[in-house]
């Protein structure tokens, strides 16, 4: 067999995306457009009812159109240049950064739910309240109705598993049956959820406001939203960044430790390992001691999050 045709039996892509891809991206589709359909209706029905408090869920709304709209768009460039070599270890992490992207505009939402909920509290307006209520109903139900579509899609299987050995030794392995979540598809939901939660707050107050006269409790449940947003918002940053960061699971890290060190014959002196796609893992291990390369890597097979490992022996 000539060098050329061994590079190709070894040779493997890189695409590290979760199997319910493609589904994934058809329910954010459908939400994007019952979404947009929601806040035109909120508008409209705003500038009928001069209700301001319409108005500005609707414009509250576009900005989440907007949010799974990027979601729904990195879906489609994921899997568009999943084949693309530019892209060295796959397009596996585009949906966190779609959901870093995200988590920064529902930080904005939060801040701007914030801050004109304290104007309003000190200085508050007339509103429609049997329309808005109305309105707020039809918005919530849209909510729901976003949630159940996404929620179908918010856990991953992954069916492969590429172990890809240096220092003379390839290999791969096809055992990878780990749920895990999908950034992406995390920040889709949290928008949504955000929406149902400010449309449960809304009519609560609106409700409140139209039998008990208490005006206030409209900005109050703003100011609570806001809050509970902000932090959700800071959830998903926290996970998103980590993983463009690349930053190390210590607990996948330290189950590599146990795995390659058991037998005592081997001692890990460099590792690195790092999250390319949803649930996917690659690693670096270098390790020095008397076993082989091969039993390493037979060793790592049992860690199922790894997808793609680089072993190297001095």
């Amino acid at each position: 067999m000539s060098i050329h045709s061994d590079i190709d039996a070894l040779s493997h892509d890189h695409m590290f995306l979760g199997d319910r891809h493609d589904e994934n991206t058809r329910r954010t589709l459908w939400v994007v457009a019952l979404t947009a359909i929601m806040m035109v209706g909120e508008i409209i029905a705003g500038t009928i009812f001069n209700s301001m408090a319409l108005l500005a869920d609707g414009f509250h709304m576009a900005t989440h159109a907007g949010a799974l709209a990027i979601a729904a768009g990195a879906y489609a460039f994921a899997r568009r240049n999943a084949h693309n070599r530019r892209f060295t270890f796959g397009t596996g992490k585009v949906g966190d950064l779609a959901g870093f992207a995200s988590a920064l505009i529902l930080a904005v939402i939060a801040l701007g739910i914030a801050v004109e909920s304290i104007v309003r509290l000190f200085d508050p307006s007339p509103v429609a309240f049997g329309e808005a209520t109305f309105v707020a109903v039809i918005g919530l139900a849209v909510n729901i109705a976003s949630v159940f579509l996404l929620s179908g899609g918010h856990g991953h299987h992954h069916g492969h598993d590429h172990h890809h050995d240096h220092a003379h030794d390839h290999g791969h392995n096809h055992d990878h049956h780990a749920r895990h979540d999908d950034n992406n598809m995390r920040s889709a939901v949290v928008h949504v959820m955000a929406d149902a939660l400010t449309s449960i707050l809304a009519i609560a107050a609106l409700l409140a406001g139209r039998y008990l006269g208490w005006v206030w409790l409209d900005p109050a449940m703003g100011i609570v939203g806001g809050i509970v947003i902000a932090v959700w918002a800071w959830n998903l940053l926290r996970d998103t960044s980590a993983v463009l960061l690349d930053t190390s699971d210590p607990h996948l890290e330290q189950e590599i430790r146990d795995e390659v060190e058991r037998a005592g014959d081997a001692r890990i002196f460099d590792l690195h390992v790092w999250r390319v796609g949803p649930g996917a893992h690659a690693a670096i291990v270098g390790f020095a001691g008397a076993a082989s390369v091969e039993a390493v890597r037979q060793r790592l097979t049992a860690v199922h999050e790894l997808q793609h490992v680089t072993v190297e022996a001095r």
